[in-house]
C-alpha cells in the first residue's frame, strides 16, 4: 500500500501548484496528477454539478489504485468534500482559502481574498470567515476569467494584467496587508500579483499547508513510502497538455486523457 501513488486531481492545472509543493515535502512518493480543464472552471457550476465532477475524478483515481486523494481544488472542497468523504473509504485531503492566519495577522483590519464563485459562495467558506474574519474587512473578489485564461496559456497576458489591476483596485483602496488566494490556480499569478500590490502586501495561499496535512495523514495510516527510489509522477490532463508542460517544465510528461 505504501507504494501506492497519490491521487490529486484539480478543475485544471492549478492544482499542479500544489502538487509541487506534495512533490517538495514528500520526494519519493509516487503521484498521479489528474487536470479536468476541459471543465474549467468549476467555480460558476451548481453544487450538484461539481460534486458529480469530483466523483468522476476520485474514481478514476481510485481505478489507478491510490491511496489518498488531494482535492487540489477549492472550488471542489467547499462544495464536495463532505459527500466523498462520506462514501468513499480512502484518505482525502482538501484545500480551503487560508482565511484564518490572513485574519489573526493582519495590522491594518483589512484582507483581500482572490477565488471563484464557486469558493466564495460555498457555505464552508462561510463559516470559516464568519468564526475567523468577523471583525476585520474582508474584500472579496471573484477572480471571473483567470482560470479561464490560465488554462488557455494566456498566463502573463496584457489581458490578465488588465485584469488583475480591476480586481486589486478594491483591495489596495481599503488598504488591506494581506491577500489570500482563493485558487490553486492563482499561486501562479505570483510575479504579476507582486509587481501590481504595494510591497507591504502579503500574499497566502494553502498548497505548503496541504503538503503537510498529506504528510501527516500518510503517516497516521502508516502508508508513507519509505522506499528512496526515484518516483514515478503521472499527469493526465483532457485539456491542453502543452499548458500543463509549461507550468511543469521539460523533466515531465503530460498525456492527454479522452474523459
Amino acid at each position: 500500500m505504501s507504494k501506492h501513488p497519490i491521487g490529486i486531481f484539480d478543475s485544471g492545472v492549478g492544482g499542479t501548484s500544489v502538487w509541487k509543493e506534495i512533490h517538495a515535502l514528500l520526494p519519493h512518493e509516487n503521484t498521479i496528477y489528474l487536470a479536468d480543464s476541459a471543465n474549467a472552471p468549476y467555480g460558476p457550476k451548481g453544487k450538484e454539478a461539481i460534486i458529480e465532477l469530483s466523483i468522476k475524478n476520485t474514481e478514476y483515481l481510485l481505478n489507478k489504485n491510490c491511496k489518498l486523494i488531494v482535492v487540489a481544488c477549492n472550488t471542489a472542497t467547499t462544495n464536495a468534500i463532505d459527500y466523498l468523504r462520506a462514501n468513499y473509504n480512502v484518505p482525502l485531503v482538501g484545500i480551503e482559502p487560508a482565511i484564518k492566519p490572513a485574519a489573526l495577522q493582519t495590522k491594518t483590519h483589512a484582507v483581500g481574498i482572490l477565488a471563484t464563485k464557486g469558493t466564495l459562495s460555498s457555505e464552508l467558506f462561510s463559516k470559516t470567515s464568519s468564526l475567523f474574519a468577523s471583525t476585520i474587512n474582508v474584500v472579496e473578489q471573484n477572480g471571473n476569467g483567470i482560470v479561464e485564461l490560465i488554462e488557455n496559456g494566456k498566463l502573463n497576458s496584457e489581458e490578465m494584467k488588465t485584469l488583475l489591476m480591476v480586481y486589486l483596485k478594491p483591495m489596495i483602496k481599503a488598504n488591506i496587508d494581506y491577500l489570500v488566494l482563493g485558487c490553486t490556480h492563482y499561486p501562479y499569478l505570483m510575479p504579476l500579483l507582486l509587481e501590481l500590490l504595494p510591497k507591504h502586501v502579503k500574499i497566502i495561499d494553502s498548497g505548503e499547508a496541504v503538503a503537510r496535512q498529506t504528510k501527516a495523514i500518510l503517516e497516521r495510516h502508516n502508508i508513507l513510502n519509505t522506499n528512496n527510489t526515484q518516483p514515478k509522477n503521472k499527469f493526465f490532463t483532457n485539456g491542453k497538455p502543452e499548458v500543463m508542460q509549461s507550468l511543469l517544465g521539460a523533466n515531465y510528461w503530460v498525456e492527454y486523457l479522452d474523459f
